[in-house]
């Protein structure tokens, strides 16, 4: 390879460098963005929350100190992992929710590219190691188990989803307050 080569090379590397972190510094804005956009989704996903479920509704008790303010890398790492979660949650067996599938596909693909973005954007080794140490993890897993453990005890019925729903979009609420910190 000759040193024009080289170059060229040296130059495209660094230019996509510069605009990946051009991006990163614009991710909360980004991610406000998508939040909304999702929040938009969840509602349009369904109809209006069923009167006969209201006497099903439970709270899962979101452990809300995985989302106090610390390093901005450490809330990226947690915000992301709860759109894993949510994601999740959202890719199970979803025929008894009666929900339309075009709005469900768009707010998938929306919890996708969030998580893309914080993957591409949060320093993740060095981050990681640390957060999954950490007894927050821990207590966000188990917060996702119950529902996910309430799904399955209802059989995955339409109140059973629904709740969920409502939690999931509690769950973006915090996500979108929180990214509006930093």
């Amino acid at each position: 390879m000759n040193a024009l080569g080289l170059i060229k090379i040296v130059l495209i590397l660094s230019s996509t460098t510069i605009i990946s972190s051009l991006q990163c510094n614009h991710l909360p804005l980004q991610q406000r963005k998508i939040i909304e956009n999702s929040l938009r989704l969840l509602d349009k996903m369904g109809k209006k929350f069923p009167q006969q479920c209201l006497r099903e509704k439970i709270s899962f008790r979101f452990p809300t100190q995985v989302l106090q303010p610390w390093q901005k890398e450490t809330v990226g790492v947690a915000i992301e992992e709860m759109l894993r979660h949510i994601f999740y949650i959202f890719s199970k067996n979803l025929t008894l929710a009666a929900w339309d599938g075009t709005v469900l596909d768009q707010f998938q693909n929306g919890l996708c590219l969030q998580i893309e973005q914080l993957e591409a954007c949060v320093i993740k080794k060095h981050i990681q190691h640390r957060w999954s140490k950490e007894v927050n993890r821990l207590k966000l897993k188990k917060y996702f188990q119950k529902i996910d453990c309430f799904l399955k005890d209802k059989q995955l019925d339409l109140c059973s989803w629904e709740i969920s729903r409502a939690e999931m979009r509690r769950c973006l609420q915090l996500i979108d307050k929180m990214t509006r910190k930093l």
